[in-house]
């Protein structure tokens, strides 16, 4: 890292980053698991993660973040946390898998900082930009699908999934915050198209991952493939029982990933 701009990555990036964003209880780690096993079922080696966490130092800032601890400092705050996590984030997990020509598929990542802290936290877009181009500079997503829910029905699925534990720092944020967030990822979906997906949350789990494969194989693949391929053996690699998962290694194979077609320069949201 350099200290005065930010992370630096040297090597060429050989993989893909897709990334999961969306409101509160828009099934975004359900549909994270079933594209990682779509796409390991393809041959394609895959790594799943989740923002805040990912890696064993952001993990435990994540645990501070989602407690509250940092609410009462403000939003510059908050945001500056969720940065020094992604910055863990980044070095430690993300740039080596795509380095190797892994597809990482992220639960959250920096639009969720746009998003939360930034449309709706008063956290001006210029502060957001500057840790978003010291921090993820040579780690844009390729492809960022947007799970798009009603605030109630998500805060509602929320709910039931977290049964009697405490609610965490956003889920216990009133309804107009969370419709704040959600025009907030529709608006960035609107404003780049050609990195954004939306996809209606309020369809059914399988829907929801047929849409999703259908916009993954028509700008990331080179190959459609509209049948589910058998799922590959999967093992537990973070977060224990509610954590994220990774196929089981297989031989390497240099050449697996040699029909792809080059990846197109991603545009940066302004």
């Amino acid at each position: 890292m350099n200290g005065a701009t930010g992370v630096r990555h040297e090597q060429q990036r050989k993989g893909r980053l897709i990334t999961f964003e969306g409101g509160e209880g828009s099934g975004k780690s359900t549909q994270v698991k079933r594209l990682v096993t779509r796409l390991a079922g393809q041959g394609i080696e895959t790594l799943a993660t989740r923002e805040p966490g990912g890696s064993p130092g952001a993990e435990r800032l994540r645990e501070v973040i989602l407690s509250g601890a940092v609410k009462p400092f403000g939003p510059e705050a908050e945001a500056l946390m969720f940065a020094a996590a992604r910055i863990d984030h980044v070095e430690k997990t993300i740039m080596p898998a795509l380095n190797e020509g892994c597809f990482v598929v992220c639960d959250r990542y920096i639009d969720s900082t746009r998003a939360y802290q930034g449309a709706s936290g008063a956290v001006s877009k210029a502060f957001v930009d500057a840790l978003e181009k010291a921090v993820t500079a040579d780690a844009m997503p390729d492809l960022t699908i947007v799970l798009d829910l009603d605030v109630a029905e998500g805060l509602r699925r929320a709910g039931l999934r977290r049964a009697d534990a405490a609610t965490d720092r956003f889920e216990a944020e009133g309804t107009a915050f969370h419709e704040k967030v959600r025009q907030a990822f529709l608006a960035m979906a609107a404003s780049d198209p050609l990195r954004f997906v939306v996809i209606d949350a309020s369809a059914s789990p399988d829907e929801i991952e047929a849409a999703v494969w259908r916009a993954v194989a028509s700008r990331l693949l080179s190959v459609r493939e509209t049948t589910p391929p058998s799922p590959p053996k999967l093992k537990v690699i973070e977060g224990g029982e509610s954590g994220f998962e990774k196929p089981a290694a297989k031989p390497r194979n240099r050449t697996k990933h040699k029909d792809m077609p080059k990846k197109d320069t991603p545009k940066d949201t302004p």
